[in-house]
């Protein structure tokens, strides 16, 4: 197609690659954090996140057509830049020019991160084990479900490049989907990020379950006041607080037969002097 209808004349990989790391360089000189993807072989994905993410964009009709395209843009280089941040992904593509790619994406709606928390709960092992995708058959299968996982759906992503091509994914807006996965390799905490939720909450809910356990087994090892009594043959509910002090008729009776009775005394230390032996000890102590 002709130039005058907004197509550049084609330019050579290799010129468009030393342009392009001309054109970032002045940027990061500008303070600009320059972020760029990097593939090495052919395989664009090598991690879980990341192979999840690309293979979740490829189930989708909308997409199977226009996504090849991006491939081997990303694999060579293309994508110079590349920032996630919650709800967006800015990035520049070097193509006949260095052309800027947004794509804002939907936060997960609250419900459905319930959802996933709910159904992930317990199966979390810790935060290192999230990230580095080392999880339960189980669990994977509810992140990367397609309607009710982690990934967003072709309706919660809006796409818009600066090249003249008047799809809503040409091949620079591939790439960057394609980069995304990449760097998900990197940082798969991103993906949480992008989506609008905090991943840690997987790992809180699963230990808070965690030590609710383990409370009710500490409970079911605690016994209560019957299991005892059955236990140990005594009466707890019957249990009663130290007699008061005995008067000093008490005391002095209780002195006159200590020696006989020293040892009884001590084997019975709790129990109180009835009534009716106290009142022979009286009577005998007056007469």
């Amino acid at each position: 197609m002709a130039y005058g209808w907004g197509w550049r004349p084609y330019v050579p990989v290799a010129q468009r690659r030393a342009r392009a790391i001309l054109k970032m360089e002045k940027l990061r000189k500008k303070g600009v954090n320059i972020q760029p993807v990097r593939i090495e072989g052919r395989q664009i994905a090598r991690t879980f996140w990341g192979r999840a993410w690309c293979e979740h964009l490829e189930s989708f009709s909308d997409y199977e057509n226009r996504l090849p395209r991006g491939r081997t843009y990303v694999r060579n280089g293309s994508v110079c830049h590349l920032d996630i941040a919650k709800g967006r992904i800015a990035a520049k593509v070097s193509g006949s020019e260095i052309y800027d790619i947004r794509i804002t994406i939907k936060p997960l709606p609250k419900d459905k991160w319930r959802q996933v928390k709910d159904s992930c709960a317990g199966q979390v092992g810790s935060l290192l084990e999230l990230l580095r995708g080392k999880l339960s058959d189980h669990v994977m299968a509810v992140v990367t479900d397609k309607d009710r996982g982690l990934f967003p759906r072709p309706g919660e992503i809006s796409l818009d490049c600066s090249c003249p091509d008047w799809a809503e994914m040409c091949k620079h807006v591939a790439a960057v989907l394609y980069g995304i996965g990449a760097r998900l390799d990197e940082k798969p905490e991103l993906l949480f990020i992008l989506r609008g939720v905090d991943h840690a909450e997987l790992v809180t809910e699963d230990a808070a379950k965690a030590v609710v356990t383990k409370a009710k087994k500490a409970d079911r090892r605690t016994l209560d006041e019957s299991e005892l009594s059955e236990v140990f043959g005594i009466d707890v509910a019957s249990a009663q607080p130290a007699p008061a002090a005995a008067d000093p008729v008490d005391a002095e009776a209780a002195g006159t037969n200590g020696r006989r009775s020293s040892r009884s005394s001590r084997a019975s230390k709790r129990q109180t002097i009835p009534p009716a032996v106290a009142k022979r000890i009286r009577t005998r102590k007056t007469g």
